[in-house]
């Protein structure tokens, strides 16, 4: 199941269509989720489902803390996860990141202020970190599926670990005759991400592919994390791919 998690029906519209829009071209059931037990918002959800004509939509209300969304994708076999951002706010952001650290799928914080999804050019940075390739899966996806362009963005690193990283994935698109660009970066590992932002704006992408945190240092807990200030100032989807423990000694 594709599932969108909305906190604000009113203003919904992008994120809705968008998410409706990526279960058609990946063939996946159409959920719609919101934890909450008041009756007005359940109604205006209920409304807003109704006028936007997704006859086939699942609608998920639960009287459930945000605490336990990691724990309801699963039991809920979602496989990509949209959240509709409604307030583009440092705390707002942090607040679904930290609810999301356990999940085993592709999250997506989608900004009201986005258009519809356009997956014509999809943009992977590619660094020294070994679980990067995960991004290769989920890329390879939107190339077979939704017809994408991809874009590897190789870091400018010293050693040979992204480019054995690129390697590993161009061959995974070779398997499925994909369209798929590798360009060298300017920046090294620890940078990469904020220029694959930067590019993806100036070029118009429809969006970035990013490896979450591993962990969270001092500077992350009080400053905030890489991706959470990426969000924020990004006017492109960023889709976030957590590390998997159970896949990778993480010990670079």
């Amino acid at each position: 199941m594709i599932a969108l998690f909305i906190s604000t029906p009113e203003t919904a519209s992008p994120a809705l269509q968008s998410a409706f829009s990526l279960s058609k071209s990946l063939k996946k059931e159409f959920g719609v989720i919101c934890f909450t037990d008041s009756h007005s918002e359940i109604k205006s959800l209920e409304n807003l489902v109704e006028q936007s004509g997704f006859e086939d939509a699942q609608l998920i209300v639960q009287n459930k803390k945000l605490g336990e969304l990691s724990e309801f994708c699963e039991e809920m076999e979602i496989s990509f996860f949209f959240i509709q951002l409604s307030e583009n706010r440092s705390k707002s952001i942090q607040k679904y990141l930290n609810a999301c650290r356990d999940l085993r799928i592709p999250y997506l914080l989608y900004k009201d202020s986005f258009p519809s999804l356009n997956l014509t050019k999809v943009l992977v940075p590619v660094s020294f970190l070994e679980e990067d390739y995960e991004k290769a899966q989920f890329a390879s996806a939107f190339g077979r599926f939704c017809n994408s362009e991809i874009h590897l963005l190789q870091a400018n690193d010293y050693g040979s670990k992204a480019g054995i990283t690129t390697e590993k994935m161009t061959s995974l698109f070779d398997k499925f005759s994909l369209k798929y660009i590798v360009e060298k970066a300017e920046k090294d590992s620890f940078k990469i991400d904020k220029e694959a932002v930067q590019k993806a704006e100036r070029e118009n992408f429809g969006i970035v592919l990013l490896s979450a945190s591993r962990d969270y240092g001092l500077d992350d807990l009080f400053f905030g994390p890489k991706e959470q200030h990426l969000i924020k100032k990004s006017s492109v989807p960023i889709l976030l791919i957590n590390p998997r423990g159970d896949l990778y000694a993480l010990c670079d």
